[in-house]
């Protein structure tokens, strides 16, 4: 019974694949469009949002957003969460309300549907060159101070341990501090579920409700560079405890 839910699982994952892809091609022409020039970026970002509904309606995907606090509008935060899942990319774009830029691995400059927004809105980072990663950190705070929300997943890649978190890098928790600009935590309590990637079980899908909590934001007015460890500290805590009381960790045959 296992394997048959296994091989399910396998072809849902499939039409995951194509359904985005499909949508991709539709949408192409707009994004084409869009990111054509940089005063027309959210317009490509807000089409992405409506991609990102598309996709997830259409293998049966559900979300639950629950907001700790709302979000100050037309404002710049640093968005940060635990990335346990491929879904993770996607429920961003739906959950956080204000207009953002992601910023991701150099790698994703290869892949062929992500391409497209890393090689001019969002922001790719080379963590193998450190005059690379220099350079893209300055573009993240250039577009802070344009008023552009930056989101990063601090565990730099998804974990072989997901849901539980690997360690966090400081890079996020400085961008914060050097605008002094507040940290939104988010944690995706299901998307390892729903989409695991590990060594276990990777490229397997099911349908499901998908749960995000956004956390109220973390002020870091009046912190300086010697407080970057203790901030990753505290969003480190409380991304790993919530998914500790709600991620139904139970269900983790990796954990």
């Amino acid at each position: 019974m296992k394997q048959v839910s296994f091989i399910l699982r396998r072809i849902w994952c499939c039409w995951f694949f194509i359904s985005g892809l499909i949508s991709f091609l539709v949408l192409y022409p707009f994004f084409l469009l869009f990111l054509s020039r940089e005063k027309w970026f959210r317009y490509a970002w807000r089409l992405k949002t409506v991609w990102a509904h598309w996709i997830l309606l259409s293998v049966g995907i559900r979300y639950k957003l629950e907001f700790e606090e709302p979000i100050e509008r037309k404002r710049a935060f640093v968005i940060c969460s635990n990335h346990a899942s491929y879904l993770d990319i996607i429920l961003t774009n739906i959950a956080f309300p204000n207009y953002f830029h992601f910023m991701g691995k150099a790698e994703l400059l290869n892949v062929p549907l992500f391409k497209i927004f890393f090689k001019r809105m969002n922001i790719a980072v080379n963590r193998s060159s450190i005059r690379d990663s220099h350079k893209a950190f300055e573009r993240a705070r250039s577009d802070m101070q344009k008023g552009i929300s930056i989101a990063i997943f601090p565990e730099a890649t998804i974990p072989e341990c997901a849901p539980r978190l690997a360690p966090f890098k400081n890079g996020v928790f400085k961008l914060a501090i050097d605008e002094q600009a507040p940290i939104v935590p988010i944690t995706f309590l299901d998307s390892w579920y729903l989409f695991p990637d590990n060594s276990r079980e990777k490229f397997v899908v099911r349908p499901g409700l998908s749960r995000v909590i956004v956390h109220k934001p973390i002020s870091t007015i009046g912190l300086t560079d010697a407080d970057v460890g203790s901030l990753r500290n505290r969003v480190h805590e409380l991304i790993g405890s919530t998914i500790e009381k709600k991620g139904n960790i139970s269900r983790c045959t990796n954990c």
